[in-house]
């Protein structure tokens, strides 16, 4: 009788440790699924994030190059010179006019960023907005002697 008491005692044992290792590997596959489904899904946001931020850049870079033909550009497409960094345009104010021999006023060089929405200027282009407001602005001519 004794032995059976042993024989069951051992056999609850090695059945309760077989369950055990049966559930482990069970909710660990589970756990593993679930965070292999966590991972796809996370990484197709990551994904449409990217690409939803760089259709706004392309956006907004086609938008900056197009202003000058918005009627809210007050200045005649044809003096504008697109540059984009690191501002978006260097007006040359009344140049068409004079090329065309329809004024002899003055050109007014207009250094212009378009911004959108609450955008501000970034530190470099407030130090140039400075620079031109306190008119640290010069001209020159370089000359290359060919040979």
């Amino acid at each position: 009788m004794f032995e059976w008491i042993i024989f069951l005692m051992v056999g609850l044992s090695v059945g309760a440790i077989l369950v055990y290792v049966l559930l482990r590997s069970s909710i660990a596959m589970s756990y593993e699924a679930e965070f292999n489904q966590w991972k796809i899904e996370y990484e197709k946001r990551i994904r449409d994030s990217a690409l939803e931020a760089s259709r706004a850049v392309l956006k907004g870079r086609i938008g900056e190059q197009m202003v000058a033909l918005l009627p809210a550009f007050k200045y005649q497409p044809a003096d504008a010179r697109f540059i984009g960094n690191p501002v978006d345009y260097i007006i040359f104010d009344g140049y068409t006019d004079i090329k065309d021999k329809k004024s002899e006023e003055s050109i007014t060089v207009v250094f212009m960023d378009v911004k959108t929405g609450i955008s501000g200027l970034t530190p470099v282009q407030e130090m140039i907005k400075d620079s031109v407001e306190k008119g640290r602005v010069k001209w020159e001519t370089l000359r290359i002697n060919p040979g």
